[in-house]
């Protein structure tokens, strides 16, 4: 609807899994690579946590996107089977990995059935350099009996390696939950382990900016400085939440007819929303200062916060 007054091609800010709008922080590259090394490695158990709305289903996507680089690792292909719901029973679970990794027909007749099919179908792949992993989303949803099933599933192994590695992403109540007496051996088992964090300031004016500039368009000449900092505040640096307050004071802009959204617009956008309107939102950061990025993906973006943050500073006087 307000694409066109705002000079976008596209929406900036829906809120699908798209991994062509995953913009890399430093965490989410550390967490990307960390996948992509405990896959490929075949790491055995992998636990990616994070609030709701900081990005691990859209990195797990970008992941799938990818089937994970597997550069340098001596592996040909990963096959991927990916579960969006974990509310499964033993015989659901046996089914999602029979179909995923091409089992024979009545493989999931019975347990002793279905566990000699996958582990041949796992060794076949290991000879023939593919790893095949399982990756669970939401896995903080996840009944104890499951957990258990896949702690026994990533025990399938050859002499000297794990034949299919285990992704568990989930909220941080799944680390809660690992803590338990019961689910010890779980977390013994657990090899690579990675927290997201919301969003500092300048990642989200990072995010802001590269999102809309994915669209098509020039953040600095929409939000001004008092915008991006006023939509840190309400957001607490949840991704998923600044996409909302974002889409929506694009619409609220556009209904005012104003091609500059600014802290009183996000103001009025997060009242509506019920998110906490921070006092003193407007103020501006004592530095703007960012260190020199390491390497490739960080420079392509981490000028646009130092230059963006320069633009929205003037376009807000």
């Amino acid at each position: 609807m307000y694409e066109e007054f705002y000079g976008l091609n596209r929406a900036p800010f829906d809120l699908t899994p798209n991994p062509k709008f995953l913009l890399l922080t430093p965490t989410h590259r550390e967490a990307l690579h960390m996948l992509e090394y405990g896959v490929t490695s075949r790491k055995g158990i992998i636990l990616l946590l994070g609030d709701a709305g900081t990005g691990k289903t859209t990195l797990l996507r970008k992941a799938l996107s990818s089937r994970l680089s597997s550069r340098g690792a001596g592996v040909e292909a990963v096959d991927i089977v990916y579960i969006r719901n974990p509310k499964l029973t033993s015989g659901e679970l046996f089914e999602h990995l029979a179909t995923g990794f091409g089992l024979a027909k009545g493989a999931t007749s019975s347990r002793p059935t279905f566990l000699k099919a996958l582990e041949d179908s796992l060794l076949k792949r290991l000879r023939a350099k593919r790893v095949a992993t399982l990756i669970v989303d939401e896995a903080q949803a996840l009944p104890d009996e499951i957990l258990e099933e896949l702690r026994l599933l990533a025990n399938i192994e050859s002499d000297d390696i794990k034949l299919m590695p285990l992704v568990l992403a989930g909220q941080p109540e799944l680390a809660d939950r690992l803590n338990e007496h019961h689910l010890r051996q779980l977390k013994q088992r657990i090899v690579l382990r990675h927290r997201l964090n919301p969003f500092d300031l300048q990642e989200t004016a990072t995010y802001i900016f590269g999102r809309v500039r994915l669209a098509g368009g020039d953040a600095s000449r929409i939000f001004t400085r008092d915008a991006v900092v006023a939509i840190q505040n309400a957001s607490e640096g949840i991704a998923r939440t600044i996409s909302v307050i974002c889409d929506n004071a694009l619409l609220h802009g556009f209904a005012l007819q104003k091609q500059t959204i600014d802290g009183a617009i996000v103001a009025d956008v997060c009242r509506d929303l019920d998110l906490r309107v921070a006092t003193g939102a407007t103020e501006a950061p004592a530095s703007t200062e960012t260190s020199t990025p390491s390497h490739g993906e960080a420079r392509a973006v981490e000028p646009d916060v130092q230059v963006g943050l320069r633009d929205l500073s003037r376009s807000a006087r």
